[in-house]
């Protein structure tokens, strides 16, 4: 049976997201139905339903930070029975026999990983993502959530704490290693609180002195002003390790100034324009290194939630209706959240009633 489900949606990229009704998949034999309690919301939500990134598919059903409860499964699910708490992150489906996919790390699929919201699947129909009441998603690419309680601030830990765990495990980050955090968003903050857990000397940089105390709470052993050139004159040479969050284009070579030799600056922010080219002699010097990550796979997802929950890790969150979303949206722009907006799906499924 198909399930129907209430949505929100934007139809183009100057509209505002409302309510929509869809119909979810039919049950296959490897698939479980799942009731979404929470849903966080990502910056790649905001520039996907405006179209900052020229590939919008519309009607745009954002959200690939979810929690639910299993509803139903198909016959040949092993892993997971009805009334399990799961998550589903930002994939769906990949390739399954490429190089990347057959290491775990189907995030890199040679052939394009299917994203939870956004990717086409035939001509006239794309991914609805979880800015609604129900999905359907294979066993493989749903995830067992240990965390007990607090639910809704695991959410985020779908893209913003795999996104941060993902290099900081690559780049074998522990207690020997300096890191730094450039930035103290939804991305940042989970970046200082994971850097932390895992033994490291944490700096933060942010360009507002108001966060000093928040980013010491949160783990950091330091809190730089980058826009302070004697406080970041102090960190020249000195860290081993960069994971620069910023998603709007900046001068890079400000940080890569500041690593050590071999160090890696590592971008998970995504600017919709890019960032002025880095000197070439900041990074022939000292052998430093310029990278990027982008998610992380499914073994290393269900290995960053288990370590979250041993380490009582969790996302600050602000919890929303769904009929808020529009106004959440200006508000990430102002950078007036801390740190992530999460919808309460039970908002959306009263308006099903």
């Amino acid at each position: 049976m198909t399930h129907t489900a209430a949505a929100y949606a934007t139809h183009a990229a100057d509209k505002p997201l409302e309510l929509y009704a869809i119909k979810r998949r039919e049950l296959g034999d490897q698939d479980i139905a799942i009731d979404i309690l929470y849903c966080g919301v990502c910056h790649s939500d905001l520039h996907t339903a405006r179209n900052e990134w020229g590939n919008t598919l519309y009607p745009c059903i954002p959200g690939h930070e979810i929690i639910g409860t299993v509803t139903a499964v198909g016959r040949d699910v092993k892993s997971f029975k009805v009334g399990d708490t799961v998550g589903v992150g930002c994939m769906v489906d990949s390739c399954g026999h490429c190089s990347a996919c057959k290491t775990g790390e189907e995030n890199y699929c040679e052939h394009g990983f299917i994203m939870t919201y956004n990717s086409a699947l035939s001509e006239n129909t794309h991914t609805f993502g979880g800015y609604s009441t129900k999905i359907v998603v294979a066993e493989k690419f749903v995830f067992h959530i240990p965390h007990q309680t607090n639910l809704a601030a695991v959410a985020p830990l779908l893209c913003a704490g795999i996104t941060m765990y993902s290099p900081l495990r690559h780049w074998k980050i522990d207690s020997g290693k300096k890191v730094g955090i450039v930035g103290l968003g939804g991305l940042g903050h989970m970046g200082v609180k994971l850097a932390h857990a895992m033994g490291a000397y944490v700096v933060l940089f942010t360009t507002s002195a108001s966060k000093i105390a928040d980013g010491k709470s949160l783990g950091a052993d330091e809190v730089v002003i980058s826009k302070d050139p004697d406080q970041m004159a102090t960190q020249v040479n000195s860290l081993d390790f960069i994971l620069n969050t910023v998603a709007v284009p900046h001068n890079l070579d400000t940080y890569l100034n500041l690593l050590k030799r071999d160090g890696t600056m590592c971008l998970v922010g995504a600017p919709a324009t890019p960032h002025p080219s880095p000197e070439a002699f900041n990074l022939i010097a000292k052998r430093r290194s310029l990278a990027g990550s982008l998610i992380g796979g499914l073994r290393e997802t269900q290995e960053m939630l288990n370590f979250c929950a041993d380490h009582d890790i969790t996302c600050d969150i602000e919890m929303i209706a769904m009929e808020d979303i529009n106004q959440a949206y200006e508000r990430m722009l102002k950078n007036d959240v801390k740190y992530r907006f999460v919808i309460d799906m039970q908002t959306l499924r009263d308006k099903e009633k």
